[in-house]
């Protein structure tokens, strides 16, 4: 995966075809690739779900089926995310909470199967913030109005610069804190595959991947997700 010839670490980043549009050009990179390859499971997970999920409602006869069942637990198991972080909100947006703690696991969790992961990109995570930063304001006009702006100039008026700064630095924080735990992952595996003996290569990265990939990507698809909730429901809660 991560081996080189050479000997040295590499963080599979790789320009893999350049393009022109109207004169611009663009880049397909590993990190595009990744990412197509990721969504396309998830699309095919999802309209199999989806399918039994019809056929199941159809027939009250029908087994439910093991694969079924799984799909039952992901959902109860999201819902209870999301009703454990926004309480009685917790039914506007637990579409939106479960799709992106799906999609940032999916990613983190890429390199298991020799993939870059696709968070392990800033301009992957920097999107996610932006969308959830646009996300908490939104809500937050749309329940407060002007009182949403106002709120900046409490407790005492001089306190606006910091208080806009924090609001600034929220899409930063979010994106970054994912990219950084990410992206650590990637370069000690990294690290790893292109410095050590190839008999350590063997076996001991197992452990290596289910710790900074699946374990450490689990939490941090949780963290960001509990931090998207946090800032909603602190613009939005009575």
């Amino acid at each position: 995966m991560f081996v080189l010839a050479s000997g040295d670490a590499s963080y599979m980043i790789k320009l893999l075809y350049k393009y022109t549009i109207f004169g611009q050009e663009f880049y397909l990179t590993t990190t595009h690739v990744a990412m197509i390859i990721t969504t396309v499971v998830m699309l095919g997970f999802f309209i199999a779900a989806n399918i039994s999920i019809r056929r199941a409602m159809a027939s009250d006869v029908t087994s439910p089926g093991p694969f079924l069942n799984i799909v039952e637990l992901i959902v109860e198991k999201l819902d209870g995310i999301s009703a454990g972080g926004m309480g009685e909100h917790a039914s506007k947006f637990r579409n939106y909470i479960g799709t992106l703690f799906i999609f940032i696991l999916f990613n983190n969790i890429s390199g298991i199967f020799g993939l870059r992961a696709p968070t392990a990109d800033y301009g992957v995570t920097l999107c996610l913030g932006v969308i959830t930063f646009c996300l908490i304001h939104y809500n937050g006009i749309k329940k407060n109005k002007l009182g949403h702006f106002t709120a900046l100039f409490k407790p005492i008026p001089i306190l606006f610069p910091i208080n806009f700064i924090g609001e600034v630095a929220t899409p930063l924080s979010l994106s970054l804190r994912l990219f950084g735990n990410v992206m650590s992952g990637t370069v000690m595996l990294g690290l790893w595959y292109g410095m050590m003996p190839l008999l350590f290569t063997l076996g001991i990265p197992a452990a290596l991947h289910c710790y900074f990939d699946l374990f450490s990507g689990a939490i941090q698809a949780y963290v960001f997700c509990m931090l998207t909730m946090v800032y909603i429901e602190d613009k939005i809660g009575d």
